[in-house]
């Protein structure tokens, strides 16, 4: 049966008594439901009330979305208990009473939403949550499981540990780390005989024996704690054999599990716990988080494991070599990132290096000692606000990151000085080294890179800001950095760390848009301030004319061009402190019609440039939505962007608070309407859903006045259509306005040094640059047809014929094209052509191989 339609978008919320949110599962206060009061129901669902033990008030609630929805009773129940916040039962409960597993049900609960108002963002919220907190601790089983020799109580009290330890379970790298730390405990408790050769080898045979003390010092030894008995040799190795950094293991030992050991009175004993206590202590956390029960990852339960299919690496194809490749899974792929990034910053000290110094020596102010006290208060700030949102215990956790971000901020800082002198030819960075913005911006960045290469580039969502986490843009928040603020370094960090990743530098880029989608937005930006300083300076001053969209957006602004934002060439600007009265000096300097007009302030750079990429970004978005509804009505596109670019360069107060993305479904509703073409806002949003990069509250949850919010089609009603009703009416005239240049949309102007280059005239032959000597190719993706490393063993001699039949395929494919008398594109002459030359003259392709490895640099551009 069809979905009913609903009535004009009010939730079904309105009208519930607070009493119902704190409504307890106890008997006193819900008795148990009576088939006669609920007889206008299925009595199945009843049943399924009973067993789940809810309210009168969540079963007549949880049957009225059903009758609306005609989906499964369960996930309605679910849904409505999380919407009221009501305590009846678990996820995992509610998993068993349905007989679903996580992913079946949870893509059941995403079904729902077919209208703007079926889910809430509280629900949705959760249910993102839940998804990931459950990926994250499959993630780890799946590790677990390999460990044969560990048993149902390490992981359970694991799974204890974690609950207890972390605020934010969901975080991968430190949840490992504990990991370790239980199995450190098991195994050094293990029989030998039970244990793999690496392990027994690697315990220690002297177990910190006693020091010998006085009398007189025996009554103060008696009275400080005991330290826990760790296995330091055994710890590092198992640190080692996993990929992880042993420095921040023993530190999660120290400060968290440690602790965690003293709570179950286990520090010193030399006994494993009893599973029984471990059992009766988990049920009562997993019952207080109402979630995911993780002991049944141990017991092989259906509800929460996924299927072989999905688990088994794709096998290599019969005619290729065996290659011995470890699969790509989020723990080593967590492992790897931090490895890598950990080896770049090994000869970058926690001080200036000595080039640096020299930059802050030369400056007219020497910046050194406000550098020093400005990174000591944002470490104390950075690792508190770190403890807070993690765990408590996971302060020193915080300040070992920030130590890693130093690093970085250091060794960028310098190569974009050293890049600075070479473009301006000088040494003196005094206003720039003196900027307390830019440095805190920086630091920033590097901190960003070091949070998202931790949590493998996942950290940017649209999460609810109540929630604790520390996704982008947490480190603004910390930092009480303008979003603004923060963007203009984004670009210069990228180009003077040629060693980041392809994932870190999209998670960047990421960051960026969402700057310019929302972020830069918000009330109290500096953003507002200078769009009014532009506009009061007259047509001359827009903040970006039209005609320059359609040029190549130019990526050679660096950070101090943005920082100090000078005036640009050309723009003649009258200083306030010079009136230009009659007879004044100034009035010799410049033309009578200068003099004449209202002094302007300075063209800025920084905010050209973000206009420029907001227009980009705005229209590459709104070609994909016309892409998905107007495919038939191509001529409404550059009708739609041009009302879309008005309202972004004339009525810029519309994104205040507001999202870039509502705008566009506006603007896209406006023209279709203007233009008497069908097109409803639910189609708009639905498509809108399967765009990359979306987010429900975008159009569920816009603001209408101060303080207050509702759907789009309410926003689009009372403010957008208000604000721009004469220019949208403009469209129907038989003079409509002109229409705005298309912008270019170029490549990502961040280059990836990384990338496989292809190799020219050959459609499936890739050469690319190692990212570091420590990298082994082994752990390169694709997990390979076939991998060959420049400067290693190559293997047998078929590999060579193996390429050369590459090539000679890609010949005889393009000899296929000229026989079926299609015009093929004109090949490219290669970059390192001799004697005139080309890629079509026959040459083996290890000829272009090994010329490859001589002429391409990482720092040129693909």
């Amino acid at each position: 049966m069809p979905p009913k339609k609903r009535n004009s978008g009010t939730t079904q919320t309105k009208g519930l008594k607070p009493a119902a949110e704190n409504s307890s599962p106890d008997k006193k206060d819900s008795p148990e439901l009576s088939l006669k009061k609920h007889r206008d129901k299925d009595v199945e669902f009843v049943t399924l009330c009973k067993s789940l033990h809810v309210t009168g008030l969540v079963c007549d609630r949880a049957w009225t979305l059903w009758k609306t929805v005609q989906e499964l009773w369960g996930a309605c129940l679910f849904v409505t208990v999380t919407d009221m916040d009501v305590a009846c039962f678990t996820f995992t409960q509610v998993l068993k009473a349905v007989n679903l597993n996580v992913k079946q049900f949870t893509a059941l609960v995403r079904k729902l939403d077919v209208n703007l108002d079926t889910i809430s963002t509280k629900v949705n919220s959760a249910l993102s949550r839940l998804e990931k907190k459950y990926d994250v601790t499959l993630a780890l089983y799946q590790r677990f499981e390999k460990e044969r020799e560990t048993i149902r109580s390490c992981w359970t009290m694991f799974l204890l540990a974690k609950g207890r330890v972390l605020q934010m379970e969901d975080d991968l790298v430190i949840s490992f780390q504990l990991l370790l730390c239980t199995l450190e405990l098991f195994i050094k408790r293990c029989p030998p005989d039970l244990l793999q050769p690496l392990y027994k080898s690697s315990i220690s045979k002297v177990q910190n024996p006693p020091t010998r003390t006085s009398r007189r010092n025996q009554s103060k030894v008696k009275s400080r704690p005991p330290e826990p008995e760790v296995d330091v040799q055994l710890l590092e190795t198992l640190s080692k054999e996993n990929g992880c950094n042993a420095d921040e293991v023993k530190n999660v030992y120290q400060t968290s599990f440690s602790a965690f050991l003293d709570s179950l009175d286990l520090s010193r004993s030399p006994d494993f716990p009893q599973v029984n206590e471990l059992d009766q202590q988990y049920e009562e956390n997993y019952l207080k988080s109402r979630d995911i029960d993780g002991r049944l990852f141990f017991d092989g339960d259906e509800t929460v494991l996924v299927s072989q299919e999905e688990r088994t690496p794709k096998k290599n194809l019969p005619d290729e070599e065996t290659i011995l490749i470890p699969p790509q899974t989020p723990i080593r792929a967590a492992m790897t990132s931090i490895q890598q990034l950990r080896g770049e910053l090994i000869s970058t000290g926690d001080q200036p290096s000595t080039n640096l110094d020299k930059y802050f020596k030369n400056c007219t102010v020497d910046p050194t000692q406000d550098v020093l006290k400005r990174l000591e208060t944002l470490e104390q700030t950075f690792s508190q606000r770190f403890g807070q949102a993690v765990g408590p215990r996971c302060v020193i956790l915080g300040k070992q990151r920030f130590t890693l971000g130093v690093r970085l901020y250091y060794k960028v800082m310098e190569e974009m000085l050293k890049s600075e002198e070479k473009r301006l030819s000088v040494q003196n960075f005094s206003k720039l080294l003196n900027d307390s913005t830019f440095h805190t911006s920086l630091m920033a960045c590097a901190l960003e890179v070091v949070m998202a290469t931790y949590g493998v580039c996942n950290y940017v969502v649209y999460s609810s800001p109540l929630e604790s986490n520390v996704c982008f843009p947490w480190i603004l928040d910390v930092f009480r950095l303008s979003a603004f603020d923060f963007y203009k370094v984004i670009e210069s960090f990228i180009k003077a760390e040629p060693t980041l990743s392809k994932d870190i530098v999209k998670h960047l880029e990421t960051c960026e848009n969402l700057i310019m989608e929302r972020i830069a937005w918000r009330t109290g930006s500096p953003l507002f301030e200078l769009l009014k300083q532009e506009h009061e300076g007259g047509a001359a001053e827009q903040v970006e004319t039209p005609a320059s969209f359609n040029q190549p957006l130019q990526h050679n602004h660096t950070a101090a061009d943005l920082y100090l934002s000078p005036v640009r060439p050309g723009h003649r600007v009258l200083p306030p402190e010079f009136p230009a009265t009659p007879g004044s000096p100034a009035t010799s300097q410049v033309p009578t019609q200068a003099a004449s007009q209202t002094p302007r302030h300075p063209k800025s750079n920084s905010l050209s440039l973000f206009y420029k990429k907001l227009y980009r970004l705005a229209y590459s978005r709104l070609k994909i939505l016309c892409s998905y509804l107007l495919s038939s009505h191509s001529e409404l596109e550059p009708i739609i962007w041009t009302l879309f670019q008005h309202t972004l360069q004339h009525e810029y107060e519309l994104m205040r608070d507001r999202h870039l993305d509502q705008l566009m479904m506006s603007a896209m509703y406006a023209i279709c309407k203007v233009k008497s073409v069908d097109l409803r806002f639910k189609t708009i949003v639905t498509a809108y859903k399967n765009m990359p990069n979306t987010n429900q509250e975008t159009f569920k949850h816009v603001l209408i006045t101060e303080g207050h919010y509702d759907s789009i089609i309410v926003f689009y009603n009372q403010v957008f259509m208000q604000k721009l009703k004469t220019n949208i009416l403009q469209y129907a005239s038989t003079r409509p306005p002109t229409l705005s240049p298309i912008p270019q949309i170029p490549r990502s102007p961040y280059k990836f040094p990384n990338s496989p280059l292809r190799v020219p005239g050959s459609n499936n032959v890739y050469i690319s640059p190692l990212k570091s000597p420590r990298m082994s190719p082994g752990i390169m993706t694709p997990r390979s047809r076939m991998l060959v490393s420049i400067g290693e063993s190559f293997g047998l001699s078929s590999r060579f014929q193996k390429i050369n039949q590459m090539v000679n395929s890609s010949e005889r494919s393009f000899k296929r094209t000229l026989d079926l008398g299609s015009s093929p594109k004109p090949l490219k002459r290669l970059r390192f052509d001799m004697d005139g030359q080309d890629e079509a003259d026959g040459r083996s392709v290890i000829d272009a191989v090994f010329f490859a490895m001589l002429f391409y640099h990482p720092a040129l551009p693909a």
